[in-house]
């Protein structure tokens, strides 16, 4: 993303490059950290992205369009977008935990740069091929005390328990081909997108208390496990609500049609009887349908609960619930399918925080990855996404001032002159040509382009006569 500054405003543009869509949306920083959502673009894509990782670059096009569409947007315009804050997610992200300490001589007074050195310490841990995206602190200890935050504390040993995220490098690389060759676009930085929309999406209680926050996307669901304020478990699989719908074609259906009678009537639940020979199409039986869609959206749920298992934690370890967010997650029954195999509480993850959306049109709970990335945006360091607006002509200069010079006299330069304070020879050159006889009347000079309107040239006759008249008079 990429940040202009006006009026204490900083502007940011996030780009998200999905497995079935490319989606962007840019909002406004107030002064107070509060993000506006100006708007939000998005562009569907097929077989250009598999499990989050770009496999062919002309996705670029899709992503030049969306972008083109916000820089139209009148908030925007004129400027141009320059750089964007780019997502990084799918089936190569995963997590590690790495516990690490420090030892100092004597009683030291514990400072950032130590928790610096623990964060270097437990990236070091992640293979040389895999690239590094997010160290996440989950439990400090010093001299074998437990506490929430070291700084200010004095120690002989600091201890701590973190969480690394790591992605494949690939992932970046086609992300820079895409981004920086093909665009021309900057990268301002890189946003770990399942841990952007838990941090907006999950109250305070929620991660203290234990949670799990599900993502489950078009081709990938990812699972991220909170306890005690900060993530203990991050995993992606390789399946997604495509998965559904590409079940649905062997009922002979083509892709698209299979994906719009999936959202339109399609149901995660057990199908009921009652529904046969009943939708919008004929021919169509919709307990054969849904067998399917319950089918493998069973098998999507029961991946999603193995997580806990995997994490070594339990249900009763995670009372917060489960939280939702992802297209996946607008099936209709498949929340309340994973409720009844999970014995937990769900609820859809909806933008909060620090975000704002005032234009109806914008749907949080459609665009909760690109408005999380917005607000993780706000947390980094500030870089200039937009061009500066064009700078207006300047109009201070008074209009009694002219710039101009005499049409006989190409020598004589006008200005910084006052127009009622000619100079001596300026003002001689008029008296001049008023002296020179032109053998017209008041009322022919009126007549002329530009000149007086003929009412007020007889009014000016008639007063000039007054005048004569009277001037005999006193002669007399």
């Amino acid at each position: 993303l990429i940040m202009a500054e006006r009026d204490n405003e900083r502007y940011i543009v996030a780009l998200e490059i999905g497995s079935s869509k490319v989606r962007a949306a840019i909002g406004i920083v107030d002064n107070l950290g509060m993000v506006d959502v100006v708007a939000v673009e998005e562009d569907k894509i097929i077989d250009k992205v598999r499990y989050g990782c770009i496999q062919n670059v002309e996705v670029a096009a899709a992503a030049s369009n969306v972008l083109e569409r916000l820089q139209a947007n009148p908030a925007i315009a004129p400027r141009e977008i320059t750089g964007v804050y780019v997502s990084l997610g799918g089936r190569s992200l995963v997590s590690s935990v790495a516990e690490v300490s420090v030892t100092m001589p004597g009683e030291t007074e514990i400072t950032d740069s130590v928790v610096k050195e623990l964060c270097v310490k437990a990236a070091a841990t992640v293979n040389a091929d895999r690239d590094v995206v997010d160290v996440v602190p989950v439990s400090f200890a010093v001299d074998n005390k437990s506490v929430t935050n070291p700084v200010g504390t004095f120690g002989h040993v600091v201890s701590a328990r973190l969480t690394v995220v790591s992605c494949n490098s690939q992932l970046k690389r086609m992300l820079r081909r895409v981004v920086t060759e093909r665009l021309g676009l900057n990268i301002c930085d890189y946003i770990t997108l399942p841990l952007a929309q838990a941090a907006m999406v999950l109250s305070d209680d929620e991660r203290r208390l234990g949670c799990m926050f599900v993502d489950f996307g078009a081709e990938t669901t990812t699972v991220a496990i909170y306890r005690g304020g900060a993530p203990v478990y991050l995993a992606t699989l390789p399946m997604g609500s495509r998965n559904i719908t590409l079940d649905l074609i062997a009922l002979n259906y083509l892709e698209e049609r299979a994906e719009e009678i999936k959202k339109v009537n399609g149901n995660a639940l057990s199908p009921d009887p009652s529904r046969r020979a009943k939708g919008f199409a004929e021919g169509i039986d919709y307990t054969e349908v849904n067998n399917y869609i319950h089918a493998r959206a069973d098998e999507i749920a029961a991946n999603i609960v193995a997580q806990i298992d995997y994490a070594g934690l339990t249900t009763a370890n995670l009372p917060g619930g489960i939280v939702i967010v992802g297209g996946g997650a607008r099936l209709r029954g498949f929340n309340e399918l994973l409720q009844q195999q999970s014995k937990m509480q769900v609820r859809q993850g909806l933008p909060s925080g620090c975000v704002r959306i005032t234009d109806g049109s914008i749907h949080g709970h459609e665009a909760v990855d690109v408005i999380a990335m917005l607000a993780q945006a706000v947390q980094l360091p500030e870089s200039t996404c937009l061009t500066p607006l064009p700078e207006e002509p300047d109009d201070t200069t008074p209009e009694s001032y002219e710039s101009f010079e005499d049409e006989n006299d190409p020598s004589a330069s006008r200005i910084g002159r006052l127009d009622d304070d000619p100079d001596e020879e300026t003002d001689r050159k008029k008296k001049a040509k008023k002296q020179e006889p032109t053998g017209k009347t008041a009322n022919d000079e009126d007549r002329k382009p530009g000149g007086l309107p003929s009412l007020i040239g007889k009014l000016y006759d008639g007063i000039r006569r007054m005048t004569e008249d009277n001037s005999d008079q006193f002669q007399d």
